[in-house]
């Protein structure tokens, strides 16, 4: 049976990767029941400071943001051996390499890692941080050791700079754009698409630090300024 994992994760400026190694991998001994997936958007123009006086037509709602998608769900941890899985590891143990995977501070990163939890087709490389961790302890040892636990976590979608640009796919001349170069794409192509101006081509070259504008790599990501 496939085990929900959560892997540690390494950020650079355009991406989030899994790492690799026992050390940066959390595998579920028993997995969750349920988890739930959470999409939001804001709506300008319907909070409660606006003027709500009587008589006044309702406020249009226009589209502000796509809110950050939310995982939630619960794990049990056990430690009294009945778990083939778990029957060497103890309850406190599994905390401790969870916390330390996905809770703890990290002083390279100046705050904690990105994880990346995946679970069968539908949870599949979802990049997040955790938001909250909250832990019932049910069953002790004589000397009150915990023999189970459920914890109870929280994950909200992680995105880098240039991952949100290129999501957003904004087309303004007027805001700055990230674009994945495509197989067969040109500098003057983009800067046609982007300003309407095939002419900006060197400015954009040397604003990206390129050797040559007229070779561009596939998968490289350039960086559009606002231009007039």
């Amino acid at each position: 049976m496939t085990k929900l994992t959560i892997t540690r994760c390494e950020t650079s400026t355009d991406q989030i990767s899994p790492m690799s190694g026992d050390a940066n991998i959390f595998t579920t001994t028993i997995n969750p029941s349920s988890y739930n997936r959470k999409y939001g958007t804001k709506f300008s123009g319907t909070g409660d400071e606006q003027d709500t006086a009587i008589g006044k037509a309702a406020p249009v709602a226009k589209f502000a943001r796509s809110e950050p998608e939310k995982v939630s769900f619960s794990l049990t941890l056990d430690g009294t051996g009945v778990v083939p899985d778990a029957a060497d590891t103890t309850v406190a143990e599994q905390i401790a390499k969870l916390r330390s995977i996905a809770y703890a501070y990290s002083g390279e990163e100046h705050e904690p890692d990105a994880v990346q939890v995946d679970w069968g087709d539908e949870l599949s490389a979802f990049q997040a941080r955790l938001t909250s961790l909250e832990i019932d302890y049910s069953l002790f040892d004589p000397d009150g050791a915990p023999l189970r636990a459920t914890m109870k976590l929280e994950f909200i979608e992680a995105l880098t700079e240039a991952q949100v640009a290129l999501e957003a796919n904004n087309q303004s001349p007027d805001l700055t754009h990230i674009v994945r170069v495509r197989e067969g794409d040109t500098l003057p192509l983009l800067c046609e698409r982007i300003y309407k101006d095939v002419s900006k081509y060197l400015e954009i070259a040397r604003f990206n630090d390129l050797d040559s504008f007229r070779s561009l790599t596939p998968d490289t990501l350039l960086r559009f300024p606002p231009m007039r």
